[in-house]
C-alpha cells in the first residue's frame, strides 16, 4: 500500500451490546480498509476503549446495559486529548428520544441500525473528515421534535454570540433550519467556498466541534425557536 494512502487510514471502534451487530459492523468497516480497534459492549467498555487506542470514530449505540451511550459520548469528549475523535450514535428507532441528549453530549451524528453496508462506511469517513452526519432534513426534524422540550425552560444562552458578525449570525439562523451548504450558498447569494468559510468561522468562535453542535446551540441559545420563524431569517 502507498504511503500516501496508507496515511488515510481510518481506525474506529464499535460500541454496541448485540455481538452480531458490532461483528457485522465490523466486518464490513474492515472490508473497505476501515481499521477497527476495538469493541466494547457497553458504556464503561467503549470509554475504555477508546482511551486506550485512540480511534477516529466510534460508532455508539445509545441504550446498553450499565453506562449508556450519551455518557460514555459526554465523557469521551470531555478528555482533551478526544478533540480530533468524532462518535456516531446508533439507534434502533429514527428521531429516538435520547438522540437530541446524545448531540448535545458532542456526538456528530446518528445512524439507524439498518444502514446499508455502503451508508456505513460513507458515514464513517465523511465523519473522519470533519462533516456533520445529519442530513439537512433530518437536522430539521430531529431538533424541532426535541428541541422544544428545552425550549419550554427560559432560554440560557451558555456561549456568548456577540463575537459573531452579522453576516455569521444570519448563516447560523439559515444553518440551524437544516440548509446545507449548497442552500446556504444558493439563498445568500454567496458561493459554497465563502459559505464554508463563514461556518468554520462560526465554530471556531463558539468553540464547536462540528454543525451538529452549532444546531443544537442556535435553538438552546434562543436564537431562533422551534416552530418559529426560523426559516425566514433574513
Amino acid at each position: 500500500m502507498a504511503d500516501g494512502v496508507s496515511a488515510e487510514v481510518v481506525r474506529a471502534v464499535i460500541a454496541d451490546d448485540q455481538a452480531l451487530v458490532r461483528t457485522g459492523f465490523g466486518m464490513i468497516l474492515s472490508a473497505d480498509g476501515i481499521e477497527v480497534t476495538a469493541e466494547a459492549a457497553d458504556g464503561a467498555e467503549a470509554v475504555a476503549a477508546v482511551l486506550r487506542t485512540r480511534p477516529d470514530v466510534v460508532l455508539m449505540d445509545i441504550r446498553m446495559p450499565g453506562m449508556d451511550g450519551i455518557e460514555a459520548t459526554r465523557r469521551i469528549l470531555a478528555e482533551d486529548s478526544a478533540s480530533e475523535i468524532r462518535v456516531i450514535i446508533l439507534t434502533t428507532y429514527d428521531l429516538d428520544h435520547y438522540v437530541y441528549a446524545a448531540l448535545t453530549a458532542g456526538a456528530s451524528g446518528f445512524l439507524l441500525k439498518d444502514v446499508t453496508p455502503e451508508h456505513l462506511v460513507a458515514a464513517v469517513r465523511l465523519v473522519r473528515s470533519g462533516d456533520a452526519l445529519l442530513a439537512p432534513a433530518i437536522t430539521r426534524r430531529l431538533i424541532q421534535r426535541f428541541a422544544h422540550r428545552e425550549a419550554a425552560r427560559p432560554a440560557s444562552p451558555d456561549r456568548d454570540l456577540s463575537g459573531l458578525t452579522p453576516r455569521e449570525l444570519e448563516v447560523l439562523r439559515l444553518l440551524a433550519t437544516g440548509l446545507s451548504n449548497a442552500e446556504l450558498a444558493e439563498r445568500l447569494f454567496l458561493s459554497q467556498t465563502t459559505v464554508k468559510t463563514h461556518v468554520g468561522r462560526i465554530l471556531s468562535k463558539l468553540e464547536l466541534r462540528d454543525r451538529v453542535q452549532a444546531v443544537v446551540l442556535a435553538y438552546e441559545s434562543g436564537l431562533i425557536t422551534p416552530g418559529g420563524p426560523a426559516e425566514s431569517a433574513r
